[in-house]
C-alpha cells in the first residue's frame, strides 16, 4: 500500500513545499522527504522539479495530484458519511462563492439545522470558483453562469438584473434609470476577467455597439465600490448585491436585458455525499 507515500506527495503538492507539508501532516521533514523520494525511486519517475527550495509539479506529478485529490476527498467523504449516521454532528463543508450575499443566506439556513458542521467559505469570481470545485478544494460552489461540463452538476438558484451605480457627483445620480446608449463614452471601473457581471454587460454593450472607456480593473466588489465612490467612473453590479450608501446610487438600465444567473454546483461523482446532498436539499428543496 502506498497510502503514506501518496499522502506525503499530496501534501507537498498542495502546500508547494516540503516544510509546509511536513507541518501540515505533523511529521518531520526528513520523514516526508524520504516517503516522496521512495515513491519516485520505486517507479523511476520525477514528481517534482526542485529549484532551490522551490518545488514545482512535473507532468507526471500533475497527473498524480489529480488522482490523490480524489483519494483525499474520498477519505473525507467517508468520514463525513460515518459522521452522518450520528446525525451530521461533525464534519466540514467547504464552499466557493462569487460573493457573500447568497452565500450568507445559504449558510444561515444550513447552520440552523446543523450547527455542529464547520463551514468554510472562499470568495472569488465564477471562473475561480469553478476551478475550486474541479480541484476538490470546494465541496459546493455558489456561482454565476458556468461552462457546460459533464463533471459538474449545476442547480439553478436565482436570476438577477445587472444595474449600474454611480457616486453623488456623477451626472446620472439624479436619474431614475438610463438607456444603455447613455453609457457611450462613459468611464467604467470594471471587475477582473472571469467576472460574470463583467461578461454579461460587455456582451450587451458589444451587441448594441456602445463603446465605454475602462479606466480601472479591480479584483473585488469592495474595491470597485471604493473606486466608484471616489469618482473614478461608474460600476456594474447585480441588483441584489447593491447595498444602500449615502454617496452611491443604483440606476437600472431600462432598455437592456442584462442578467446574471446563479447556481449551486458540485462534482457529479460526489452527488451522493451526505454532506453535499444535505446542503443542496436545504438550499434548493
Amino acid at each position: 500500500m502506498l497510502r503514506s507515500e501518496l499522502r506525503s506527495f499530496h501534501a507537498v503538492a498542495k502546500f508547494s513545499g516540503f516544510s509546509a507539508a511536513a507541518r501540515a501532516l505533523n511529521i518531520s521533514q526528513p520523514t516526508l522527504s524520504t516517503q516522496v523520494r521512495s515513491l519516485e525511486q520505486r517507479y523511476g519517475v520525477e514528481l517534482f522539479h526542485r529549484i532551490g527550495r522551490e518545488v514545482r509539479l512535473s507532468v507526471p506529478g500533475q497527473e498524480l495530484f489529480v488522482i490523490t485529490s480524489r483519494l483525499n476527498q474520498a477519505e473525507l467523504d467517508a468520514e463525513n458519511l460515518m459522521e452522518s449516521f450520528r446525525g451530521l454532528t461533525a464534519g466540514c463543508l467547504n464552499i466557493a462563492a462569487v460573493g457573500p450575499f447568497h452565500a450568507t443566506d445559504m449558510i444561515v439556513a444550513f447552520k440552523q439545522k446543523y450547527p455542529l458542521i464547520d463551514v468554510q467559505v472562499v470568495f472569488g469570481n465564477s471562473h475561480r470558483c469553478f476551478e475550486r470545485i474541479l480541484s476538490y478544494e470546494a465541496d459546493v460552489g455558489i456561482i454565476a453562469e458556468v461552462p457546460t461540463d459533464e463533471r459538474v452538476t449545476t442547480i439553478p438558484y436565482s436570476t438577477h438584473k445587472v444595474v449600474t451605480f454611480v457616486n453623488s457627483e456623477h451626472p446620472f445620480f439624479d436619474r431614475d434609470d438610463i438607456s444603455i446608449n447613455d453609457l457611450e463614452g462613459q468611464k467604467i471601473v470594471r471587475r477582473e476577467s472571469g467576472s460574470t457581471t463583467r461578461m454579461a454587460i460587455e456582451r450587451e454593450l458589444a451587441r448594441r455597439n456602445v463603446t465605454v472607456e475602462a479606466v480601472l480593473e479591480l479584483g473585488s466588489r469592495e474595491a470597485i465600490w471604493k473606486a466608484v465612490e471616489q469618482g473614478l467612473g461608474l460600476g456594474f453590479v447585480a441588483d441584489f448585491e447593491f447595498v444602500p450608501h449615502p454617496n452611491l446610487k443604483m440606476i437600472p438600465i431600462r432598455d437592456a436585458d442584462v442578467e446574471t444567473r446563479y447556481y449551486l454546483a458540485f462534482l457529479s461523482d460526489r452527488a451522493d455525499s451526505r454532506l453535499i446532498a444535505t446542503f443542496s436539499g436545504i438550499i434548493v428543496g
